[in-house]
C-alpha cells in the first residue's frame, strides 16, 4: 500500500445492520469498505479484488463458515498469493478455533490471525484493523 493510500477492508458478515455499521465506522476511520453476506460471496469478491483485511463472522449460512473462508483463502490453489491477507474474525461466539476444532490437531489452516468477541469493542476493534495493516 503507497503511503497515503487507503486500505480496502472486506466484510463477510451475514447480518445487514452490523455490516452497515461496520462498514460506517471503518469509512469514517478512511478506509475503502466492501461487503459480502456470505462465504461464497465473500471469496468472489476476494477473487475480483484483492483486499487489504478482511473481517469475517463465524456463523452466517452454516455454523463454522467463517472459518471454511478463512481455511480457502489460505488452501486454495487460487488464494495461494492471498496468504498474507490478514483475517480479523469477530464472532458472537466466545469460543477461538483452537478450543472448538482441538479435536483436529493442527487448527492454523482455520485460525484468523485475530479473533474479536460481538459486540466488538470499539477503540479496540479499530486498534486491532491498524495492527492488522501494518503486521
Amino acid at each position: 500500500m503507497a503511503m497515503g493510500e487507503s486500505a480496502n477492508i472486506l466484510i463477510i458478515d451475514d447480518d445487514e445492520d452490523y455490516r452497515a455499521s461496520t462498514r460506517a465506522l471503518l469509512e469514517g476511520e478512511g478506509y475503502t469498505v466492501r461487503e459480502a453476506p456470505n462465504g461464497r460471496d465473500g471469496l468472489a469478491a476476494v477473487r475480483e479484488d484483492r483486499p487489504d483485511l478482511i473481517v469475517c463472522d463465524v456463523m452466517m449460512d452454516s455454523i463454522g463458515e467463517g472459518y471454511s473462508v478463512t481455511q480457502a483463502l489460505r488452501q486454495l490453489p487460487e488464494f495461494r498469493e492471498l496468504v498474507p491477507v490478514p483475517i480479523l474474525m469477530a464472532s458472537s461466539v466466545e469460543a477461538d478455533p483452537a478450543s472448538l476444532f482441538g479435536w483436529m490437531g493442527d487448527t492454523s489452516p482455520i485460525t484468523p490471525d485475530m479473533y474479536m468477541t460481538k459486540p466488538l469493542n470499539i477503540p479496540e476493534f479499530l486498534g486491532n484493523v491498524r495492527k492488522l495493516l501494518n503486521h
